[in-house]
């Protein structure tokens, strides 16, 4: 449910340090490939492909240009007990791709003349503490200022337990705001969850009910609706973590907690779909696309880069093109899709492994379709190197200020020791896991895509460590 394209979250969602099951059923399954450049397809299908064989990745990816599929495929299980194929059919949870489902129900209202995104939310939900401060727009972008609960310490227990919106609402309603509305970009799934009560509120149906009736059918979205476990759901995925004993099951989340934040499922096919569609009236006249897709206020991060939240979508610039994009992760899930509007070119990558790097495989995509260069995946090779090199490495490291990481983030420690010849790593909280050389200064982990790179000073001594993943890299300085 939380945006993943940032390298903090990936620290400490996809930082696992475990090993994967050497899985005899990894294979890809269902090609459709359209007319088109076939070289760029055969490139597509190479690339996912090589990442399926890493063992990063599983999943199912499309792509399409001005509404033609150049290709759709499922890589990898949907279900490893049952040994049953990803597919285009395949149904994963979406995570925060549910937000700009949200975002649009909110704008059909309006223009339903049901609700006006400019108006406080104690409009709609009288009893809402501080409502009165806070408009539905502040909620879309990620601005009113709301505690987000799914950063509470209470979270990991709480979201197995099934709870109505009300009460979902009331953890953290009555917490103090954050900052005053507007003032500030803080991402807050619980204003995803207000959202939702304001849509049940104002249309008098549930969110299911809404969104199946305004946005699912109309586009024929039949594989896509809300999750929930207790429904039989065909085609539905398994979602999956790697541990150093293997694959396992994701962690259970009762599918109540993440409401509009978070609760959908879909289909790369049901997808295209949608992202079709917002080139149409079909579900958004012109008027709701233009809000959409209007950049409201800058996302904070390390690089000051570029990047502007709209209402559910992110907005930046990706090979000199406009890029309008979504990510999303939730236990076992990892999601991506990418707009190029000025190409119309869509990016669809969902995946039910949550150590897949499904935005950089989306950039990646981009990448070979505009021309430009990017880095192949590979399976790294470990090196015979003399262990009494690990001894300069040993210590703590803790992340670099500068880099303006959330205080969650800055206070953990990664710490480096060596035993019986070998060289391991371990993250506040998480487990002690090996690291392999690829030079004397060069290491890897074998089951998550991300490496390190030691550092020293001018006096030779090590001064920090770079953590690369994800396509980005952070700077941790040795502490002792």
């Amino acid at each position: 449910m939380r945006v993943q394209e940032y390298l903090c979250v990936l620290l400490s969602n996809n930082f696992l340090y475990s090993e994967l099951a050497k899985s005899k059923d990894i294979f890809m399954v269902e090609s459709k490939n359209y007319s088109g450049d076939r070289s760029i397809v055969e490139e597509i299908e190479a690339y996912l492909q090589a990442y399926l064989e890493t063992g990063y990745f599983m999943g199912s990816a499309l792509v399409s240009r001005a509404g033609e599929v150049l290709l759709s495929k499922g890589y990898g299980m949907a279900n490893l007990e049952h040994s049953i194929p990803n597919t285009p059919q395949t149904k994963f949870r979406l995570a925060s791709l549910t937000k700009q489902f949200t975002a649009a129900a909110i704008l059909k209202l309006q223009e339903q003349d049901l609700l006006d995104v400019n108006y406080s939310i104690a409009t709609y939900l009288p009893d809402y503490p501080h409502g009165e401060q806070i408009t539905i727009h502040q909620l879309l972008n990620h601005t009113a200022g709301i505690p987000n609960f799914t950063s509470f310490d209470d979270y990991q227990t709480k979201k197995r337990i099934a709870t109505k919106l009300d009460d979902l609402i009331a953890c953290f309603s009555d917490r103090p705001l954050e900052f005053t509305p507007g003032d500030r970009f803080s991402y807050s799934n619980s204003g995803y969850a207000v959202l939702t009560k304001i849509i049940e509120t104002v249309s008098n149906q549930s969110y299911a009910d809404y969104l199946q009736q305004y946005i699912f059918d109309p586009l024929g979205m039949n594989d896509s609706g809300y999750d929930r476990h207790e429904t039989i759901l065909q085609n539905r995925a398994s979602g999956y973590v790697s541990t150093v004993k293997g694959y396992q099951n994701a962690e259970y989340i009762d599918m109540s907690i993440p409401s509009g934040a978070g609760g959908l499922y879909s289909t790369v096919e049901d997808l295209s779909k949608w992202e079709r569609s917002l080139y149409t009236d079909a579900v958004l006249n012109q008027s709701s696309r233009d809000a959409m897709f209007t950049s409201t206020i800058q996302v904070p991060t390390e690089e000051n880069e570029q990047i502007y939240h709209s209402y559910g979508w992110l907005i930046d610039t990706q090979y000199d093109r406009c890029r309008i994009s979504s990510n999303g992760g939730i236990e076992g899930f990892v999601t991506h899709i990418a707009r190029y509007p000025d190409e119309q070119i869509a990016i669809i990558v969902l995946s039910n492994l949550s150590t897949s790097p499904a935005e950089k495989m989306g950039r990646d995509i981009a990448a070979i379709l505009f021309g430009e260069s990017y880095q192949a995946p590979k399976k790294r090779e470990a090196i015979n190197l003399d262990p009494a090199i690990y001894q300069a490495y040993v210590g703590q490291y803790k992340f670099a200020p500068a880099q303006s990481l959330p205080p969650s983030v800055l206070d953990l420690v990664f710490t480096v020791t060596t035993e019986a010849q070998r060289i391991f790593t371990q993250l506040t909280g998480q487990e002690v896991v090996e690291i392999f050389p690829e030079s004397p200064t060069k290491f890897f982990l074998k089951v998550v895509e991300a490496q390190l790179t030691f550092v020293t000073s001018d006096d030779g001594e090590v001064s920090h460590l770079i953590l690369h993943q994800n396509g980005r890299d952070a700077r941790l300085n040795k502490i002792n």
